[in-house]
């Protein structure tokens, strides 16, 4: 008799349900991840020698801050572009209109001038007459 040799079947890994599980391992971790974004900027504010404390006790005011790199913030929320349209938008969203509310300026002591200039404008624009710049006192930051 002539039997015929049955070929041995290959050893094979089929790998499509590893790559599924990878897949939806990398899916529930993208979902599931909360990114942060760090609204707040580090300031190093300019000293001066003469100049009026201001009590902060106003309830509605509008605070503008700019960074040492130029990035701003305008009530903790910052800018994705710090240009002009985007600095005057978001002052119009922020006041609703109402220009007469108080406009604080914090910049940093190493702020480019043109940004301070850039915000003062912007504000001038549309109309914002109680402009306020912050500084320290002189003396209380001498740790540098």
């Amino acid at each position: 008799m002539n039997f015929r040799r049955k070929k041995p079947d290959e050893a094979s890994v089929n790998l499509t349900p590893l790559i599924d599980v990878v897949f939806l391992l990398l899916i529930f971790f993208m979902v599931s991840t909360t990114f942060t974004r760090e609204t707040q900027l580090k300031l190093d504010l300019p000293q001066a020698a003469s100049g009026q404390q201001v009590d902060s006790a106003e309830t509605q005011q509008i605070e503008l801050v700019i960074s040492a790199t130029g990035d701003i913030a305008i009530n903790q929320k910052a800018l994705a572009a710090p240009s002009m349209d985007t600095l005057k938008t978001a002052l119009e969203r922020e006041s609703a209109g109402d220009n007469s509310l108080p406009l604080i300026i914090t910049a940093d002591a190493q702020t480019p001038h043109q940004a301070v200039i850039m915000a003062m404008d912007a504000a001038g624009q549309l109309g914002f007459t109680r402009l306020r710049l912050t500084t320290s006192e002189m003396g209380a930051d001498d740790s540098q």
